[in-house]
């Protein structure tokens, strides 16, 4: 009688032998879908583990601030830590230059309490010091080897070592006459990840920033670029890769925007705080006080307002495999940056009497309003 096999459903792929400890930086899903982190841990919480591979990841930007680099920064500097090819397009003359801002891994959780020991932190230093006599492999982080998705401190660049001998393919749309150029350049870097016998040999990021920007000679072809995402769309379901695009969809006529939403997997965006930018803008006093007083109101109304730099929504979660609908807790979260520096998703909660600040996505919150003395619940 033959072995017994792991049963799939008519839509899951075959991944048998592939396990996420074979090819650092995935994990395995429900029904064979394979995930690779966002660079954020609060959102593979959120979406339910990550980015499917296969999928397409299409953030709205916001015209007031720039919150959408933010994501994107995390989702490369997570894939090169894991030393995941990346194709990066950006509207800049150099988009290179941008690969200099992206964060660095910070240690793993277990590993935080060393901070507090002023003599392991000076070993620590000096043993830096001396990693670029080391062979490449010797330079990354064990921590970042091991860990599916790192926490990154935005204030700290990452190190050249992540940078350096790894395939970085680096796209200017200034540099580009027409989309299909674009295109070719998607094409001939997803050839190196496609599905053949469903073993995983390595997998691939593209981080697209601000597809349709005005610095874009086909700006103005919005059909064309409707294509484009179609074809790459196409092309991603056939591979072990990742795209993330980013666009403002104030720039788009408004069945446009709605035609490139519906081709996301995944859709996201991401919101800006204006109202505490105001005071710094306008000249008026008497708007300064109008808007110190809004900025009040809100403080009282959300926890943790202060730390608040902006706001996550999330639109559409993959549906890799399965008919099942996925069903959030939330879809607005706020984004914050803890002690400056690390990048956090957490509920919008009503603020508690006593002024407390939330928690993080996925950690237990009290309460609002709740008493300790009497031990009951005041809604």
């Amino acid at each position: 009688m033959a072995a017994n096999k792991t049963r799939t459903s008519g839509f899951s792929r075959n991944f048998s032998g592939t396990t996420s400890s074979q090819t650092p930086g995935i994990k395995s899903g429900p029904n064979g879908t394979i995930f690779v982190s966002s660079g954020i841990p609060d959102l593979d919480k959120i979406l339910g583990g990550g980015f499917p591979l296969g999928s397409l990841v299409m953030v709205m930007e916001d015209a007031e601030a720039p919150h959408h680099m933010l994501l994107l920064r995390n989702f490369m500097s997570q894939g090169l830590v894991h030393n995941q090819p990346l194709l990066y397009a950006s509207p800049a003359k150099d988009p290179r230059g941008f690969l200099g801002t992206l964060p660095s891994p910070v240690l793993s959780k277990e590993n935080k309490s060393r901070k507090d020991d002023p003599e392991q932190d000076k070993g620590l230093r000096i043993a830096w010091q001396y990693k670029k006599y080391f062979g490449e492999d010797q330079h990354i982080h064990r921590d970042a080897k091991q860990e599916f998705c790192n926490d990154f401190d935005l204030r700290k660049p990452l190190e050249r070592q992540f940078l350096s001998g790894r395939r970085v393919d680096c796209v200017s749309f200034q540099k580009i006459s027409n989309i299909a150029t674009l295109q070719d350049h998607c094409s001939t870097f997803l050839a190196q990840f496609r599905r053949n016998d469903g073993n995983i040999s390595g997998v691939g990021r593209l981080a697209i920033q601000s597809l349709c920007a005005p610095q874009c000679e086909y700006s103005n072809m919005e059909w064309e670029m409707l294509s484009f995402i179609r074809s790459l769309k196409g092309m991603l379901q056939s591979s072990y890769a990742v795209a993330v695009i980013t666009f403002p969809p104030s720039l788009l006529s408004p069945s446009s925007s709605k035609r490139w939403q519906h081709m996301a997997d995944t859709l996201l965006s991401v919101k800006a705080i204006p109202v505490r930018c105001m005071p710094l803008v306008f000249g008026p006093s008497s708007h300064r006080m109008i808007v110190a007083d809004e900025d009040k109101e809100l403080a009282q109304l959300l926890t943790g307002y202060q730390d608040m730099v902006g706001l996550l929504n999330v639109h559409k979660v993959a549906r890799m495999n399965t008919q099942v609908p996925v069903i959030l807790e939330a879809t607005t979260f706020s984004i914050k940056l803890q002690k400056r520096r690390f990048l956090v998703l957490e509920c919008l909660n009503q603020a508690p009497i006593d002024g407390s600040s939330g928690s993080s996505y996925g950690t237990t919150a009290s309460c609002s309003g709740s008493s300790s003395k009497t031990g009951t619940l005041d809604f």
